[in-house]
């Protein structure tokens, strides 16, 4: 399917690898302009010479903490005026509540909710002159269920999503759309940290781990980057300009709901 969004420009955030990174080479692969963004040099590097060949788009690089004033200005000196903008960013540790400090909590807020919106609200109104704009903030199945110790994780991407979801109706009639997608147990790195982690805490091998753990999703598997990314990709493109303010599931079939 052509997607109709070649030669657009995006901004994807925390794309060097895992989700982010899928979500860049969906786009790419449809024609996309791409700043992706990471905190490690190298291989960020490598993610941008990775697209490049296999796509031929123009990819530029910028290590920045989006969380910070300074990484958004980075962000936004690279493309002033997206046509895409991907939210993504590392989520708390897992951690039980009870150790939680003030400046953890607000340092997770900042990250999974603040960060989000202030790059939303930097874009937003370009995109809405232009009458084009998509926007899509990777959230987690934790909104909808909880997951022992993401309590953090989980309250502070519930509050973005329950802030956007009126946002994404103020800027419907400009063509600019916002949605969350959430993600269950995809094979990323942190995935098999948390893992590992978990093999340990539990007496068992990583791979006795990953097979419980998979054992447990009705799909029986992890999902993959690259399958989330081609989902970012149809909602960031022509046919998706009826669908916003929508909560969007990658799971695996987890959350157990009929609706």
């Amino acid at each position: 399917m052509d997607l109709g969004i070649r030669g657009r420009t995006a901004i994807v955030c925390a794309s060097s690898q895992g989700l982010g990174k899928g979500c860049a080479q969906a786009l790419a692969e449809a024609g996309v302009a791409l700043v992706i963004n990471g905190r490690h040099q190298p291989l960020l590097e490598q993610t941008a010479q990775e697209i490049r060949q296999a796509w031929g788009v123009a990819v530029t690089p910028v290590v920045a903490d989006v969380s910070t004033a300074e990484g958004q200005a980075a962000l936004l000196h690279a493309c002033p005026n997206p046509d895409i903008l991907i939210n993504n960013n590392g989520g708390p540790p897992v951690r039980n509540f009870r150790e939680l400090d003030r400046k953890a909590m607000l340092d997770g807020v900042t990250s999974n909710m603040v960060t989000p919106i202030e790059l939303i609200q930097k874009v937003i109104d370009s995109m809405s002159t232009r009458g084009f704009g998509r926007i899509v903030n990777i959230t987690s199945v934790s909104v909808k269920m909880p997951i022992t110790g993401l309590d953090l994780s989980s309250g502070a991407r519930a509050g973005l999503t329950a802030f956007m979801a009126g946002v994404a109706r103020t800027v419907a009639d400009k063509n600019v759309t916002i949605n969350n997608l959430l993600p269950g147990s995809f094979d990323t790195a942190r995935l098999r940290n948390n893992l590992s982690l978990t093999a340990k805490r539990n007496q068992v091998s990583d791979t006795e781990a990953a097979a419980r753990s998979m054992a447990a999703i009705p799909a029986k598997r992890f999902g993959t980057p690259a399958e989330f990314g081609q989902a970012c990709a149809f909602l960031c493109s022509v046919h998706a300009g009826f669908i916003t303010g929508q909560n969007i599931l990658m799971d695996g079939g987890a959350y157990p709901a009929a609706f």
